[in-house]
């Protein structure tokens, strides 16, 4: 009886180790995977390698990565501005607004862009011990001012007028001071570089 029992104890035994190997031969687990979830496929786990390594790692390449982008954006814009690229130009300068203004003021002589070269004149003249000088540099600051004002009335009349024709259906504020302040500034120094030639209607 003895070796009857021992000899079925054996064989309810011997299914349970056949089938252990079988569950050892599933693909093992990937100790980094979270518990209680599969185990991610080969390319699953590639990709996520992939975006891994294409994301910063430290706040301190984060930052350099946006140094690096604002630098680009930088040249590009300064570029632009040189020659005259709509894509990269400031907001201020944007629109085909914006563009008509700029071209207004550089198709025509302002006096107020002489403005620089003729005050250092009249500082010169100013420092000069001559009453008769001094008194001449006062009146010429009279007359710059006096000539200054009234071209720019002028102008700005005229640009309003141009641009309520040109573009009845656009946002104009801001456009006739935009171009007036282009109009104190020399030429040679305007940003974005003049488009048009003096004399050439815009």
């Amino acid at each position: 009886m003895g070796f009857v029992f021992r000899s079925r104890a054996k064989e309810e035994k011997a299914p349970a180790a056949v089938k252990a190997p079988v569950t050892d031969s599933k693909q093992p687990r990937d100790p980094q995977a979270p518990k209680g979830r599969p185990t991610p496929k080969r390319s699953e786990a590639r990709s996520q390698r992939r975006s891994v390594a294409n994301t910063p790692m430290t706040r301190k390449e984060a930052a350099r990565r946006q140094r690096e982008e604002r630098r680009i954006a930088l040249e590009r814009q300064r570029q632009a501005l040189a020659g005259g690229d709509e894509r990269y130009l400031p907001a201020r300068d944007k629109g085909p607004v914006r563009r008509f203004a700029r071209d207004f003021v550089d198709s025509r002589f302002n006096i107020a862009e002489f403005f620089l070269p003729v005050a250092v004149i009249i500082l010169v003249l100013s420092t000069v011990p001559s009453p008769a000088l001094k008194n001449l540099s006062l009146l010429l600051w009279l007359v710059v001012i006096v000539l200054i004002v009234l071209d720019s009335a002028v102008t700005g009349f005229r640009l309003r007028k141009r641009l309520a024709e040109r573009f009845p259906n656009e946002n104009r504020r801001g456009a006739v001071a935009y171009a007036l302040m282009r109009s104190l500034q020399m030429r040679r120094l305007r940003l974005p570089k003049p488009q048009v030639k003096r004399g050439e209607r815009p």
